[in-house]
């Protein structure tokens, strides 16, 4: 059985996730310019410190360069980045990570609103926290720990 080309119907989506319960990985590909894919793949090195790069290729597929928004494309199981998205590769690999729980929220049919966007802030944290504590990059270490000021002190005073 091979992973549907769109995860957008009840039965793509059951399929897709049947596919991933059997241990799914995709074979993530990378596509825009030249620039953006040495930035990609900066970030995607930190995935993989962090020993999240599974987890990415469980439940997406590809990484499109674009010039608009920066957004998770479920039906596609694909993020799509702009270049501001990719310029700081601690923040982009968090941006991804975070997109990639809300995938898999999707594919597990858990609901967008009310706590969606929480689990996936969450998880970006853990991420951090992760990366922070297996990194051996001083530089690394110290920008997580910014990082997860930012992401966890309260919004309004």
């Amino acid at each position: 059985m091979r992973f549907p080309e769109r995860v957008y119907t009840a039965e793509e989506v059951k399929k897709a996730l049947e596919l991933i319960r059997k241990g799914h990985k995709h074979n993530l590909e990378v596509n825009g310019s030249p620039d953006f894919r040495n930035k990609m793949e900066e970030a995607l090195e930190l995935i993989k410190t962090a020993e999240y790069y599974d987890f990415l290729r469980t439940y997406i597929r590809q990484i499109q360069e674009i010039d608009g928004l920066s957004q998770l494309r479920e039906a596609e199981v694909a993020i799509w980045a702009n270049k501001y998205a990719v310029a700081d590769p601690i923040e982009a690999a968090g941006f991804i990570i975070q997109k990639v729980q809300q995938m898999k929220d999707f594919v597990e049919g858990r609901l967008y609103y009310e706590t969606a966007e929480v689990r996936a802030v969450k998880k970006r944290i853990e991420f951090l926290e992760t990366l922070r504590d297996r990194s051996k990059d001083q530089a690394v270490k110290k920008e997580c720990e910014e990082n997860l000021k930012r992401w966890t002190e309260p919004t309004f005073p």
